[in-house]
Order: structure tokens, then C-alpha cells, then sequence
């Protein structure tokens, strides 16, 4: 049984996910949503690959070095040990520009003796639809594609070319490098080179580690995930991705396999919260920058997800050339839940605005009215469909209903269209709104609660639980010591959870009963139990969870009950957002 142990390098433009044997398994160049140069991960065989082979006395071990996104992989003996650090180099030139190119540096650094390896050097570029062919040149090693779309990548070391083109043994007498790009060099390289750009690199994230806010407990676990959040923003937008890769499954075996490579509306106003609690004053503020570039400000059709680009077509197709992460098929590029209606995304978006205007102070005149048009455009939207079924926030592809979830965040989405009326100055928007405000909360206390289970549900009129209830305190639509919010969550905790892990839902979906644990909710739990008051069980709780990250401390969207093994894609923002939103509320500190 494999479980997701692999470590994550990235600058901001692409990522690779490297397995805790330090072999190279995911990377798309040259950017977090291109195609695939390695993807052993979705196919054993031909997916490709970047690793080294060592003999059976060697003891292996994986982490990151302390507050940097470097990752380190140690090969000790006792006689032959060296260190492989891997890194993306990121850092400034400059007051705002980045040198962050599509090169992952493989940095072997030798501690002792003369180890002897092999290389395993195997690029697939576009996902090993085609074949692929390694020629060696005086520079560097060339691979492209023999037929189909055509790609090229190329590998630069001070190793001999041949030797690792054909994978012969090498012994390492001092220590070394390889340089993978999505682009030919035209500046000579050497270790030096090397040398000076890990020292960049490693540098740049300690001192981004260095600004973050600190709190009285959970330090490193907090850093480490906003670590992971920064390696999945994208540089050229700020856009920030729901995970860096596509199809690992939910369930193994099962089609339950997405490609999570893009943004996410509904994600814009919990990451600003976060980020801005971290003192991340300018991820969040390029995140919303994004987020309020790709609203229109008429009645344009506002989708739910959108490319890292603010692509809007995110066409769905299968590579079905790909067994897929053990089997589980189909491996799918795109994403058809782009498509989707669903009513909380103007809630959303209203909210991200909000936090905005509040958090950044941005009501220069320039920008005000601009914002103000797309607020109202926003509120017009959420009066016109609130009341309306939707596709819910867990994306059911063939069924729509009245999902409480959905009413709630359009309940949000009021609240924050008065307080921004107010903000403004326009009273008569204020009135009009918090009666649509009224309307909707008085529907969801009518129709979301079930009197015979004493909580709120899923949808209007059936009896099955949701974890995305928990949320109601967190966005005010209920106080936290209301009767109704901590008899939901007590209820849903014994519902959903499972060995400490929680269900999304129990009811069947288009693919039949979900079998695995949704991390984030997991979270959410945790954190609606201490709003009500059980923080013992919640920090239990808490403890608990991180015990199931992986290795180096990453977490994917989903986990199997029993085995705790991480499963779906990876590593997940949300889940990772929710850790942090977690943390930081049993530290007690902001309240």
C-alpha cells in the first residue's frame, strides 16, 4: 500500500513532487497547469521519472531544511553518505521582480567517502502520450517527443552526460549537480553557479519564514502549512491553486479523480482571512487583485473555478493512455464542474470585497466605484437566485437541490453587501439589502432545521447531515453559544465522524456512498467544538490530525478511516488553509 509520502519543491511558477526515496514522480513545466514532463505517479511504467538508485546498506531519510521550501534527501552508510537537495530557485532581483525560471536544481552534496549510484533519468514529456528520446550533447542532455505534440527538456550536470543518459553507475568523488529545465541555457554553469543559487533560494524562504506572525502555540506546524500555500501561488497572477496535481483519487479504484490545478472562488474568502492573520499582507492582497480581475462587472456568467490564468474554458478530457495512481481511473486534465451553478459563489465574492475594503483600506477613488458597480451586480445576482436549487458546494454532477450550505453563504453575501452599502455611504442599498439578509436567514431557520433531529441539514426536506454546517459560526450567521449551532455540530460529529476523521456526507452522490474522510472537515470540527466550548476534545482532536501528516509534515484533501493513509490530490490548499484556521483558534490568541 503506497501512501502519499513524497516532500513538494516549488517557486511560485511549477512544483515537483519528490518521493521520500528522492525520486522526482510529478512536475509540470513550465508552469503549475502545463503538461507533465514526470508522471510516475499516475503510471508506474510509463509515466517517467527522476530518481538515483543506491545499493541495500544505504539508510534514506527525508525533510525540509528548517523554514525553507528545500528539501533534503540524506543517503548514509556510515562509510559512502551524501545529501540530495532539491530546490526551485525563487528569489528577488530587485524591489518587486522574482527569478523563479522552470529549472528544478538536484544539489548531491558528498559528507563523507565515495558513493556510488545510478540515475534513473526518464522524462515523459506530455503525460508519455508518445515516446521520447534522450540525446546526448556536449552541453547538456536533450529529451523530446518522437511523435505528437511536441516538448523538449533539458538536463544540464557536471556528472558525465552518457553515463546518466544511459543509466550506468557513477562514483561521486565531491560533490555534484543536475539542473532539469524547461528551457535551454544559454549562461555556461558550474557548481559554483549551483552553489550561489541554493544560498539564494535558501535565504529568500527563511526570510519569508522569518515574517510570518507567531503565535503562542503550533508555530511550526502553522509555517510549514503556509510554506505549502506559497509554493501554490502562482507568480504571474497570484492566483492560488487548489492542489498541484490531477486524479489521485478519493477512494482507490474509484472514479472519483479530478484535476485540481486551479482556482477556486469559494476558497477567495477563507484564504484571505487566513493569509492576513499571518501577517501575508501581499499574497492575500494579490489573491483577491485576481479574484475581483476575473469578476464581470454586468451579467456576464460568474463561474466557480477558474484557470491560474483566469482561463474560463477548463474543458474536462481523460488521458486514457494512463493507468492511473493504482489503477484508479480515468486520469482526467480540466475540470467540468466549471460549469456548475452554484448560488454561494456570489456570497463569496461578496465577502472576499468586503475583507478587502476592511483589511486594505482600497477605496481610492479610482478603484471605489469600480468596486461598488461589482457589488451590486453581485447582489442583484444573489436576489435573483438565492432562493433557487443549485449544485451545492460539494459539486454534484447530476443532481441540484436547496443545500443549506448554499442559503447560508447567500446569507453572507448580504450581510456583507449592507455593510459595504454602509461602508459607502448609501443607505438606501443598506435598507433594501438587509431585508433580502432577513428573508434568507428566516428560510434557512424554517427549511435547513429539522426539528426531529435537532440540526441543520444537508438540503430542505432530507434528514442527512453536511460538515459544511459547521461553518456557521465561523461566517456569523449563527453565535457561537446558540443552541441551534452546538446542537448541529454535536450531531454531526456523531454522524459523520469516524475515527476521528470526518465524512463530508454519508448519503450516496453521483458515484455512489463517499468512503473517505474529507480533511478539511476534520478542521472544522475541530474548531466548531471549541467555538461551543468542548476545547479539550478539540485539542485532542487536533493532536490527533497532525500525527496523520505525512513525513514532512503535508496533508492532501483526503484520508482512509482505518489506515489513516492520505488519499486525493496533493498537497491541498484547503486542507492546509483549515490547519492553519485551526491552530490559530485553539491558541486562544485573537479572542
Amino acid at each position: 500500500m503506497r501512501n502519499l509520502d513524497y516532500g513538494v519543491i516549488g517557486n511560485c511558477l511549477s512544483a515537483a513532487m519528490i518521493s521520500s526515496r528522492g525520486t522526482i514522480e510529478w512536475c509540470c513545466l513550465p508552469h503549475f497547469n502545463s503538461q507533465a514532463v514526470f508522471a510516475k505517479i499516475l503510471d508506474r511504467e510509463r509515466g517517467g521519472e527522476f530518481g538515483l538508485t543506491v545499493d541495500g546498506s544505504y539508510d534514506i531519510r527525508q525533510a525540509y531544511l528548517p523554514k525553507t521550501n528545500i528539501l533534503a534527501t540524506s543517503f548514509g552508510n556510515g562509510r559512502d553518505d551524501f545529501e540530495l537537495l532539491d530546490f526551485m530557485p525563487r528569489y528577488k532581483r530587485g524591489d518587486r521582480d522574482y527569478h523563479c525560471p522552470p529549472d528544478i536544481i538536484r544539489y548531491i552534496r558528498v559528507i563523507r567517502g565515495a558513493p556510488r549510484i545510478q540515475i534513473r533519468y526518464n522524462p515523459r514529456p506530455y503525460y508519455g502520450q508518445h515516446p521520447a528520446r534522450t540525446e546526448v550533447r556536449p552541453e547538456y542532455l536533450k529529451t523530446a517527443t518522437t511523435a505528437g505534440r511536441y516538448e523538449t527538456v533539458y538536463l544540464y550536470s557536471d556528472l558525465e552526460l552518457a553515463a546518466i543518459a544511459e543509466g550506468r553507475p557513477l562514483t561521486i568523488a565531491k560533490s555534484c549537480f543536475m539542473l532539469l529545465s524547461y528551457n535551454q541555457k544559454l549562461s555556461p554553469l558550474d557548481l559554483d553557479v549551483i552553489e550561489l543559487e541554493f544560498e539564494k533560494t535558501k535565504v529568500y524562504w527563511m526570510d519569508w519564514s522569518a515574517n510570518n506572525q507567531r503565535f503562542s502555540e503550533y508555530n511550526e506546524e502553522i509555517l510549514r502549512s503556509a510554506l505549502v500555500l506559497k509554493l501554490l501561488t502562482y507568480q504571474n497572477s497570484g492566483a492560488i491553486l487548489a492542489a498541484l496535481t490531477t486524479s489521485l483519487p478519493e477512494e482507490i479504484g474509484a472514479p472519483r479523480n479530478w484535476d485540481y490545478r486551479f482556482c477556486w472562488l469559494r476558497d477567495a474568502s477563507m484564504t484571505i482571512a487566513v493569509l492576513t492573520r499571518l501577517k501575508r499582507h501581499n499574497i492575500a492582497r494579490r489573491f483577491i487583485d485576481f479574484v475581483l480581475e476575473i469578476i464581470p462587472y454586468k451579467d456576464e456568467k460568474i463561474q466557480i473555478m477558474y484557470g491560474i490564468n483566469g482561463e474560463k474554458k477548463l474543458t474536462e478530457k481523460t488521458l486514457d493512455w494512463l493507468e492511473g495512481y493504482e489503477g484508479s481511473k480515468p486520469v482526467r486534465i480540466g475540470n467540468a464542474a466549471h460549469v456548475q451553478r452554484q448560488n454561494d459563489i456570489f456570497g463569496v465574492l461578496i465577502d472576499a470585497i468586503y475583507q478587502y475594503l476592511t483589511i486594505f483600506k482600497r477605496e481610492k477613488e479610482e478603484n471605489r466605484e469600480g468596486l461598488w458597480t461589482v457589488v451590486r451586480t453581485l447582489a442583484r445576482h444573489l436576489e435573483a437566485t438565492w432562493y433557487k436549487k443549485d449544485d451545492g458546494i460539494w459539486e454534484f454532477r447530476t443532481t441540484q437541490k436547496h443545500f443549506t450550505f448554499s442559503k447560508m453563504l447567500s446569507w453572507v453575501g448580504m450581510d456583507r453587501a449592507m455593510r459595504i452599502a454602509e461602508y459607502f455611504n448609501r443607505s438606501d442599498y443598506a435598507q433594501k439589502w438587509d431585508g433580502v439578509r432577513a428573508k434568507i436567514k428566516a428560510d434557512i431557520l424554517s427549511r435547513g432545521w429539522d426539528d426531529s433531529l435537532q440540526a441543520f441539514t444537508q438540503s430542505y426536506g432530507e434528514p442527512y447531515l453536511d460538515a459544511a454546517n459547521l461553518l456557521m459560526a465561523h461566517y456569523g450567521f449563527l453565535a457561537p453559544d446558540d443552541a441551534r449551532f452546538a446542537a448541529t455540530v454535536r450531531l454531526t460529529r456523531e454522524r459523520l465522524s469516524r475515527e476521528g476523521l470526518m465524512y463530508r456526507y454519508r448519503n450516496a452522490d453521483d458515484f455512489g456512498v463517499p468512503k473517505s474522510a474529507f480533511t478539511i472537515c476534520t478542521f472544522w470540527l475541530i474548531k466548531s467544538l471549541y467555538q461551543i466550548g468542548e476545547k479539550q476534545e478539540a485539542r485532542a482532536l487536533f493532536q490527533r490530525v497532525l500525527s496523520y501528516r505525512n513525513h514532512v509534515g503535508l496533508l492532501s484533501e483526503d484520508m482512509d478511516f482505518d489506515s489513516k493513509r492520505l488519499l486525493g490530490n496533493f498537497p491541498q490548499a484547503y486542507s492546509h488553509l483549515a490547519l492553519i484556521d485551526a491552530a490559530i483558534t485553539l491558541t486562544g490568541d485573537e479572542t
